[in-house]
């Protein structure tokens, strides 16, 4: 975070949060505004592209091109390993960051060696025909991944006031929602002839990192900040979750069971198409593709009208709870209707609410922050929920699959695991 200039006296630091840039002390202007946006926009777009292109489509075929014998097991177990990995690197590199003082900023240097390691090692992974390295880079790209994330979602705390966050977090979520399915639909292009999709993937990667520096505003140096306190015992203090914020802990579950409920599903949807569907590699190929064109419509709709919306209204919760109910009625499609228009159904339905879910989220949890100063540690510590949700969603549907023999009892469980997450949201005391 860059040094935050002192308040006048005669501004209450309620205004001073929503009016002021809190890194420079002074007035958002439109072009900052438009500055933080373009950059927010394109590096969620960037790097959910990048990664989806292979986690969502190349990954899955790679592991039944290469012979794995029970590749959902495998998929399921690699999940969890990259999760766990994403886990610990997302709160270590958030809380680092906190406590660096670079002349190139708090968050910058780690955002861009973040962004090359995950970029370098995505493309690493196309290349590989060896399960356990394959699994072995993933994690790398996981490290690469997290130590760019935590300090870029730090930056809406840093450098964004309160009154402008539904709106900045709307274009960063907008990225996301509409970079996903782009993503899934540039996979499935390259489904039968891989590599170049994998080196794509690590180029987009490596490039929202790149570009998001260059389009931001500059961080000033932190190097004046005063040092962090020093020593081995103080570093582990300093990982110290919070206390007393109920707020905080609410939203942490509500994002761990939507980030559940999301993965149980979209983690295996190659697989769903093909096996609860019924189609083949090609068939498959073009459901994906029209899947993702839906999503990607919807999710960019609702993602780019919520955000602004959420700040002119002045409230997070609601959408969030929306966005919530509806991704649980679009789960329910491909249930009720096992077919190609049942996943059309779910892509449509269950897009927009996630596109409205993703652009208010981020704002919800910076606004339960309950020290902006640790804003990369507490961050962190939010994203968890994202992380262990990566891991507990994949490996939920691998159970069922292996319990049950197909994927009928997923769609209830996901169901029920997003309509839980609305519920925490609800107990939220603290933003209306």
């Amino acid at each position: 975070m860059e040094a935050q200039a002192a308040v006048a006296p005669e501004e209450s630091p309620s205004s001073a949060r929503d009016d002021i840039a809190p890194d420079t002390g002074t007035p958002f202007t439109r072009a900052r505004t438009l500055r933080f946006g373009a950059g927010f926009f394109v590096y969620g777009l960037l790097w959910i592209v990048g990664l989806q292109i292979v986690a969502a489509v190349l990954l899955p075929q790679r592991l039944r091109d290469i012979g794995v014998d029970s590749p959902e097991t495998l998929l399921g177990s690699i999940s969890a390993i990259t999760a766990v990995v994403s886990l610990v690197s997302n709160l270590v590199f958030g809380n680092l960051s906190d406590r660096t003082r670079s002349r190139f900023g708090r968050r910058a240097p780690w955002i861009l060696a973040g962004g090359l390691i995950g970029g370098v090692s995505l493309f690493a992974i196309g290349v590989l025909t060896s399960p356990a390295l394959i699994t072995l880079v993933y994690c790398v790209c996981m490290v690469g991944l997290n130590m760019m994330l935590a300090p870029a979602v730090a930056v809406l705390a840093d450098r964004v006031p309160g009154r402008m966050r539904g709106t900045m977090s709307a274009f960063y979520g907008g990225g996301l929602a509409g970079g996903a399915p782009v993503g899934s639909l540039v996979g499935a292009a390259f489904l039968t002839h891989a590599l170049p999709g994998f080196v794509l993937g690590g180029a987009l990667m490596a490039g929202s990192a790149v570009i998001a520096l260059i389009v931001w505003p500059r961080e000033t140096s932190a190097a004046d900040l005063p040092p962090a306190a020093a020593g081995f015992g103080e570093l582990l203090k300093s990982f110290r979750p919070p206390r007393k914020a109920p707020d905080f802990y609410l939203a942490f579950a509500g994002r761990l069971f939507m980030l559940v409920s999301y993965q149980m599903v979209m983690a295996y949807q190659l697989y769903i198409v093909q096996d609860h569907v019924g189609q083949t590699t090609a068939e498959s190929a073009r459901t994906i593709a029209t899947m993702a064109v839906i999503t990607l419509v919807v999710s960019l709709v609702g993602s780019v009208v919520s955000g602004p919306v959420s700040d002119l209204i002045g409230r997070r919760k609601l959408p969030v709870v929306v966005s919530s109910v509806l991704f649980a009625v679009g789960i329910a499609m491909p249930w009720i209707y096992p077919t190609p228009a049942g996943m059309f159904l779910f892509a449509g339905i269950a897009g927009f609410g996630y596109g409205v879910y993703t652009s208010v989220d981020q704002a919800l949890n910076v606004d339960v922050l309950p020290n902006e100063e640790e804003a990369g540690k507490d961050l962190g510590i939010l994203n968890l929920s994202t992380t262990a949700g990566q891991t507990v969603g994949p490996l939920l549907t691998s159970a069922i699959v292996v319990a049950t023999g197909g994927y009928g009892f997923v769609f209830p469980v996901s169901i029920a695991a997003a309509l839980l997450g609305a519920f925490f949201i609800t107990r939220i005391k603290g933003v209306r």
